[in-house]
């Protein structure tokens, strides 16, 4: 694999800190599919596409609507 994809692939650590929840948690949402994170697995090895998680942050976004009242 090249360095430039090696870069590319996050640790369940490094998501769980971005996204403020605990490895466990993404564990029970790759068990459950509660949400549509892609992941990467090779044997017992978990990992993220940096630009899957981008997205899964983007789908995410809550717009606030300011009232002028």
């Amino acid at each position: 694999m090249s360095t430039l994809r090696k870069q590319n692939l996050l640790t369940p650590q490094d998501v769980a800190d971005r996204l403020g929840v605990s490895t466990t948690t993404l564990a029970t949402w790759r068990c459950t599919k509660r949400y549509p994170l892609a992941y990467v697995k090779v044997g017992r090895l978990v990992r993220y596409r940096a630009g899957d998680v981008d997205a899964f942050e983007i789908a995410r976004l809550q717009e606030v609507i300011a009232n002028d009242n």
